[in-house]
C-alpha cells in the first residue's frame, strides 16, 4: 500500500486538494478533521485538554476559540496540547492504514497540515506539497472570518516556510494557477501512486529520512 503525505502552509488549499484526492477513490485520513473530532462532545480528549487548560469547555466540548487564548503565542503550551493530541491522532491513523491495507487498497493519503514540523514523512512513501504565490495564499487567509494580519504571521512563524517544503516534496501541487491545473497534477499524481505498492507499510519497514 503505497502512502502519500499530503502538505501545505495555512491557505495554500491543502483541503480542496485532499477533497480532490478522494474523489479520484484515494482514501484520505484528514487530522484536521480528527482533531476536530477528538475534542467535539464525547471526544476522546476533552477531559485531558479541559483538565489541561481551565476555561475551554464548553457544553461538553472544548472551545477552540477559548483553547486558542491559551496557546496562541505560546509554545509551551502549544506543546502541551500537542502532547495530547497528537499520540491520540496517530492511533487514528494506524486504524485507518490497518483497515485500509486488509481491504487491500492501493494507496491513500495522509492529509497533516504539520507532516515536515512533526516528523509525518518518515512514514510516507511520498510527499506531495500544495503551494501558492505568498500574495494569494495572503488573500485567501485575510478572507477568512476572525483571522488578522497578527494572527498569520503568528501561524505561519510555526510553519515550515513554503519554500522549504518544496525542496522536500516529491510533488508539487500548484493552485495559483487555476483550478484545472491543480485537478490535473492530482490526476497525474493518483496515477503514479497506484502503480506503487510502497514501503512504508507496515511501519516496521524502511523508512524515509
Amino acid at each position: 500500500m503505497f502512502i502519500l503525505g499530503l502538505t501545505g502552509s495555512i491557505g495554500m488549499g491543502k483541503t480542496v486538494a485532499a477533497g480532490d484526492f478522494a474523489r479520484l477513490g484515494v482514501p484520505v485520513h484528514d487530522s484536521d478533521a480528527t482533531v476536530h473530532d477528538l475534542i467535539s462532545k464525547g471526544g476522546d480528549a476533552v477531559t485531558e485538554v479541559a483538565d489541561t487548560f481551565p476555561g475551554v469547555l464548553a457544553k461538553g466540548a472544548i472551545d477552540r476559540g477559548l483553547l486558542g487564548k491559551h496557546v496562541f503565542g505560546d509554545n509551551v503550551a502549544l506543546k502541551r496540547l500537542e502532547k495530547i493530541l497528537h499520540p491520540k491522532v496517530r492511533e487514528r491513523e494506524i486504524a485507518f492504514l490497518s483497515w485500509h491495507a486488509r481491504q487491500r487498497t492501493r494507496a491513500i493519503v495522509l492529509d497533516v497540515p504539520l507532516l515536515f514540523e512533526t516528523g509525518g514523512q518518515k512514514r510516507c512513501d511520498a510527499i506531495a506539497v500544495v503551494s501558492a504565490p505568498y500574495r494569494e495564499q495572503r488573500r485567501r487567509v485575510l478572507s477568512r472570518p476572525g483571522m488578522t494580519k497578527e494572527r498569520l504571521v503568528n501561524i505561519l512563524a510555526y510553519q515550515m516556510p513554503d519554500t522549504k517544503k518544496r525542496q522536500f516534496a516529491d510533488y508539487i501541487i500548484h493552485t495559483g494557477l487555476g483550478r484545472m491545473h491543480s485537478l490535473q497534477a492530482i490526476r497525474q499524481i493518483v496515477t503514479l501512486i497506484k502503480q506503487d505498492k510502497g514501503t512504508h507499510w507496515p511501519p516496521f519497514r524502511q523508512k524515509r529520512s
